[in-house]
């Protein structure tokens, strides 16, 4: 049974129903989740870009050189540019591209080696959420993790210290980890970012299912979900639901799943933070924020954070 298949599995087994937002992620969804970001009501992406644009200067003044830039789930790359071309080629070592969909990551790198022609790009292929395996670096070659766009958020809090922690291993004592966090705002704003008028977060949501009906061999009727998404105030975070439209009953791989009306998967919880909750999470990690770029609304902050000394 391949990992794809035994998590699919389990999360349609359980009660309540819930998958791990990674698997949003094959090529066809790593393509709208880039057009999501160019949506009007989705803040996320041209916010933490206008952060970088102001401030890339200053963060790489305060980052470790020479470095090479790690980015989990890196997708397209897009925000990263700003940082690396800051960095220049004196302070840049290589940039190493990690994410779980091979085509998608392999097409994304070699345009960033088209548009920055003095970088070395090493992408690799793998689910950051897991032992991702790195070649080490150079010596005196420091290791900055940037993970940017709010990744963060899809982990529960005790999950996402898991994964800082890992994080602060990867790099090192003498290294950093600069992290995009999306901020508590009102309900409004984020439902709109999740509930877009074009249906192209819908269509992201409801992608997970024709990628288990392709790999898997599931017979699911992406007709008979819905795209559901809410922001839930007591734990600060937003949830995305499909929920099943009718009593239905769904095969994937000779396993039937029964649905009730109304039943749903959760596919995504994106939890958001203020800079105290963030401080104490970075803490659990063994991390300390070390300095923080906010824009002019407060909607979004650039996190540095560095190894507890």
């Amino acid at each position: 049974m391949t990992p794809f298949l035994s998590d699919v599995v389990t999360a349609l087994s359980s009660r309540p129903k819930q998958l791990s937002p990674k698997y949003f992620y094959d090529h066809a969804g790593s393509v709208l989740f880039d057009r999501i970001c160019d949506l009007p009501e989705y803040y996320v992406t041209r916010t933490e870009h206008a952060i970088l644009e102001a401030h890339a200067s200053t963060m790489v003044s305060r980052l470790p050189s020479p470095c090479r830039v790690v980015e989990p789930g890196a997708g397209s790359g897009n925000k990263t540019r700003l940082l690396l071309r800051a960095l220049g080629p004196e302070r840049c070592a290589a940039y190493v591209p990690v994410d779980i969909a091979r085509e998608f990551l392999h097409e994304s790198a070699a345009k960033i080696r088209a548009d920055i022609d003095w970088l070395k790009v090493r992408p690799v292929v793998g689910d950051f959420a897991g032992d991702v395996s790195l070649a080490p670096a150079p010596k005196d070659v420091s290791t900055v993790i940037f993970f940017p766009g709010s990744t963060i958020g899809n982990f529960d809090p005790a999950d996402a210290a898991r994964l800082l922690s890992r994080f602060r291993k990867l790099a090192g004592p003498d290294g950093a980890v600069l992290l995009g966090v999306d901020l508590k705002k009102e309900p409004a704003l984020l439902h709109s970012a999740y509930n877009d008028a074009q249906g192209v977060t819908a269509a992201f949501n409801k992608n997970v299912l024709r990628r288990i009906n392709r790999e898997l061999g599931g017979d699911f009727d992406l007709d008979g979900f819905d795209h559901h998404a809410l922001y839930d105030p007591t734990h600060g975070r937003v949830e995305m639901h499909l929920v099943a439209k009718r009593r239905q009953t769904v095969t994937i791989a000779g396993r039937r799943f029964d649905f009730e009306h109304g039943e749903s998967i959760c596919t995504e919880r994106s939890y958001k933070y203020d800079l105290p909750s963030a401080a104490r999470l970075a803490q659990r990690a063994g991390l300390v924020l070390g300095d923080a770029w906010l824009d002019r609304a407060r909607r979004f902050a650039v996190l540095l954070l560095l190894p507890v000394r």
